[in-house]
């Protein structure tokens, strides 16, 4: 009896000293921040979020509308839908986002970014969310899956097919170039079978709409038309403070547009960026006689 009183003081001895090595429950994030990241060891306050306007972002009018009507109906504690918003690079998908924040922030609305890569913990991002009086969009930007990635079951137990019913404040907003999250290639279509007049998608396709279809709002995003790109150019001139949109800034506009292999509201907003610093400069230089 005593050696086994013996033995059982060691042990609490040794897991004693390993509780010390142990790392210790993560500290409660600072709620006020407007936004967050989720990182291994927990949610990362963002405390400084560039703000932008609703109406910065142009030509986008049909998806902007949709998805901040979905967005109020979440704050107000209505049935709303996680969405899914995909197309061409640069057409506004991301910025739309942080403009949402920028406009219901003082309505209680947060955002919480994480990669792709970083859902396979999604359960864990969202449990701390759970009570909080906030309401929280989960951002994945950028999505992207091969179908036996964890992060992509993970993705579509919680948007539709886990047993836990999800938090009534957390709603799933992702981007993606693709409209299914999956790269779809010409062997998926020779699945595809003939049944009494109907076709029937193979279950290569099947699996890679799956996903996609559990976002209960879809929103789509198109190049922008030279004019329409042009437009958005004028836009952030005025807005920096580049002067206006005349003929050798639009012949440079277009120039910068085709060397970088697209005309978008990304694009637009870099040259403006440029073009309005160059300006500057050499407005400072014949002020001052000097570069």
């Amino acid at each position: 009896m005593q050696r086994f009183s013996a033995l059982l003081q060691r042990a609490e001895a040794v897991l004693a000293r390993v509780e010390t090595l142990l790392p210790g429950p993560a500290p409660e994030p600072d709620w006020n921040a407007p936004a967050f990241r989720w990182r291994e060891g927990g949610l990362q306050p963002i405390h400084h979020v560039a703000p932008l306007e609703l109406e910065d972002l142009l030509h986008q009018d049909r998806p902007k509308a949709l998805l901040e009507r979905n967005t109020r109906q979440f704050l107000q504690g209505l049935p709303a839908n996680n969405a899914l918003l995909w197309g061409a690079r640069g057409t506004g998908k991301s910025s739309l986002m942080r403009a949402l924040l920028t406009r219901y922030r003082g309505q209680g609305l947060r955002l919480v970014q994480t990669d792709a890569q970083a859902l396979v913990d999604l359960p864990r991002i969202v449990a701390p969310l759970r009570d909080r009086p906030e309401r929280f969009i989960v951002f994945a930007d950028d999505l992207s899956f091969e179908a036996d990635e964890p992060a992509y079951k993970a993705l579509k137990a919680t948007l539709d097919g886990s047993l836990e019913t999800p938090p009534e404040n957390v709603l799933i907003y992702a981007t993606s170039n693709r409209r299914h999250l999956m790269p779809e290639r010409m062997a998926d279509n020779l699945e595809a079978r003939r049944v009494d007049d109907e076709i029937h998608p193979g279950e290569a396709v099947e699996e890679k709409v799956s996903l996609s279809e559990r976002f209960g709002l879809w929103l789509s995003f198109h190049p922008f038309s030279q004019a329409q790109y042009l437009d958005v150019v004028s836009h952030w001139l005025g807005r920096l403070g580049g002067g206006s949109l005349d003929e050798a800034c639009r012949k440079e506009a277009l120039q910068y547009a085709l060397l970088r292999g697209s005309r978008s509201g990304r694009v637009a907003w870099q040259f403006a960026r440029d073009w309005t610093g160059r300006q500057k400069t050499a407005q400072a230089t014949d002020r001052d006689g000097r570069p």
